[in-house]
């Protein structure tokens, strides 16, 4: 998972990642979203709103940690769900997630 977590953090930096359920929801309508990690403990709501939308467009889905470690990782506070706009960074967090094995693989 650490691997996730590092290419999210590069992310961060690059500017190219989003972080939370309403605004990774709106960069799927606008189809800028790569991929998404969402949290292992992420709420129903949260699901609902941006899973079944990125599942739709076809954007993979991978597994994060639970939302705390997600966040901390970010250097933010708790984070349900995190999309990626980088299509290279994305192909590199969907190979790290499927390669981290049952608890944190892709789907979708």
């Amino acid at each position: 998972m650490s691997g996730v977590l590092g290419y999210l953090g590069l992310g961060i930096r690059a500017g190219s990642v989003v972080v939370g359920v309403d605004a990774v929801r709106r960069s799927l309508q606008a189809k800028e979203i790569r991929c998404i990690v969402v949290a292992r403990d992420a709420s129903q709501r949260a699901r609902e709103k941006v899973v079944r939308l990125a599942t739709a467009l076809g954007i993979p889905k991978v597994e994060g940690p639970n939302a705390a470690d997600l966040g901390a990782g970010l250097g933010k506070p708790p984070v349900m769900v995190a999309g990626v706009r980088d299509a290279a960074l994305a192909d590199g967090i969907v190979r790290a997630g499927a390669s981290s094995g049952p608890n944190g693989g892709m789907s979708g």
